[in-house]
């Protein structure tokens, strides 16, 4: 803790902070609960993505063979071609929001191509949109862990470190204040003592 003056001025201080982390703590508080509250609901989320995902996997299984024909479903015949997010905020943190894609098909022929082809390009776009909301929503959470941690770190210096340092400054320069007024106060006392004192000996005319 650093040293402090033991002075009026220094107490009103002192006070000055206290009222300060007392307001600012409970708003930290509700804070921290909201970022823990919104990093649930992303886990849920991204939980039923990848549900949705391991779903369409399997039914991808009955393709595998279909997709071993060589040269019909390659790597390029559906590419995306832009990630549509937009900007929210939760508890003062910027995330980003997945609004959907646009993808480029390439072009086939239409009467030689097998009749699963269109099929498999549709479930491909499942499984790819699944991938980048849930892409989207791990920055969501990362952001947000983030913020929560230097959130708990301010929580806790307030509640551990600042309020009870704090509250002993107070203490510690009221027991010092207290005293040095009951010091005048006696000193006071003794001075008025030792006046009377002498005004009485002057006035049985003895020597100061």
């Amino acid at each position: 803790m650093a040293k402090i003056k033991l002075t009026k001025n220094e107490l009103k201080k002192q006070k000055d902070s206290l009222k300060m982390f007392q307001r600012y703590l409970p708003t930290l508080m509700l804070k921290k609960q909201q970022l823990q509250a919104e990093i649930r609901t992303t886990e849920i989320r991204i939980k039923e993505l990848t549900g949705e995902r391991n779903h369409i996997d399997q039914v991808f299984k009955s393709w595998i063979a279909v997709y071993g024909e060589k040269g019909v479903f390659t790597p390029d015949i559906l590419v995306i071609e832009d990630l549509r997010t937009a900007e929210g905020n939760i508890a003062g943190v910027t995330i980003p929001i997945f609004q959907g894609a646009d993808f480029k098909t390439a072009s086939y022929d239409l009467y030689h191509a097998p009749l699963w082809l269109d099929t498999a390009v549709e479930r491909m776009k499942q499984v790819l949109l699944l991938d980048l909301e849930a892409r989207t929503l791990e920055e969501q959470r990362r952001r947000l862990d983030r913020e929560l941690r230097i959130t708990t770190q301010r929580v806790n210096l307030f509640e551990k470190i600042k309020i009870p340092e704090t509250k002993e400054s107070i203490k510690k320069i009221q027991v010092y204040l207290g005293d040095q007024q009951t010091a005048a106060v006696v000193r006071g006392k003794i001075a008025k003592r030792g006046l009377a004192q002498a005004a009485q000996k002057t006035a049985q005319g003895g020597p100061a």
